[in-house]
This record gives C-alpha cells, structure tokens and sequence, in this order.
C-alpha cells in the first residue's frame, strides 16, 4: 500500500495489514481501492486500500538515501555500468579512484563486475578507455520507491509523478 502524507506526498509503502490498523484507529483514510478485493474478518469486510492518506501531517525532514554497497547496486539495477553484465557478482568502483583524490559519494561510486573492475585499476575511465553506462547520481527515496517496490499499480503513478 503507498501511504501518503496529508498533503498527498508519498511517504512510503506498507503492508496490508498496517494500512488497516491505520483505517481502524482512523489514522489515515483510504484514497484508492483495489478492484473488487477485500479483507475480511470475522464481522465485517474492509475494501483492500491501494493507497491510504494519513489524517495528520507528519513533518519529515529531507529524505536521503543512504549511501551503502546494497543501495548502490540497487541504483545501478544490479548492472555493471562498464559493460552492462547483470549476471555476475559486482563489486563498488570508485570512478575517479580513491588514491587520486576520489571519495565515497554518490557521484563517485559505482557498480563495476571483477572483468571491468581490474581493466579499470587505478585510472579514470577516459584513461581506461571505458565509459560509463550511466553517470552516477544520488538517488531521491521517491526514485527508489518506484524501482524497488516490483510492480506499480496504475493508481500509484500521479502520486509518484509518472505521469
């Protein structure tokens, strides 16, 4: 389930039963149904909620993500940005290497498999004679929802700005 700020930002995603708990003790309203899906208990039956709108503002200071190995690969989609093999253990590179300067940023690190990794050494990839699939950037959480959260409902899209 996408939840929602009060202002209608996406905050994050939840499971089904969390996103009841929150209807129950109206916490947070229902902004989209499922199709004809339901939860049911032994009294009643609630609709299966899409996305819930929580009912008060919760202040959030930036979100950031945090730079770690699983996040960078995550960003990469799991893809060595030198050759482009998906099928093969990566490891982190640094674009311009630690040893001239380099540091652990976003802009710098990137996904490399042991092939690409060891042709590279110690150079930039100008200097290597590689280019990089795709230039290293700091991801946002709302990108990384979006990637990582399998399948998009339809209802998700606006709300996510995919449209």
């Amino acid at each position: 389930m996408l939840v929602l700020n009060q202002s209608y930002e996406p905050l994050s995603i939840c499971s089904i039963k969390k996103a009841i708990i929150l209807l129950v003790l109206s916490k947070a309203e229902i902004v989209s149904i499922r199709n004809n899906k339901f939860v049911r208990s032994v009294n009643c039956k609630f609709p299966c909620p899409s996305i819930i709108k929580l009912m008060t503002y919760i202040k959030i200071p930036y979100k950031s993500v945090e730079l770690t190995r699983k996040n960078i690969i995550k960003r990469d989609s799991g893809r060595c940005q030198y050759c482009g093999n998906k099928s093969v253990e990566l490891t982190i590179d640094h674009v311009l290497p630690k040893s001239r300067g380099g540091s652990d940023t976003w802009e710098n690190l990137t996904t490399a498999c042991m092939r690409c990794n060891n042709r590279k050494g110690n150079k930039t990839p100008e200097e290597a004679g590689m280019s990089l699939l795709n230039k290293p950037k700091k991801p946002n959480h709302i990108m990384f929802m979006k990637q990582h959260v399998g399948k998009l409902e339809e209802a998700w899209k606006p709300f996510l700005f995919m449209e």
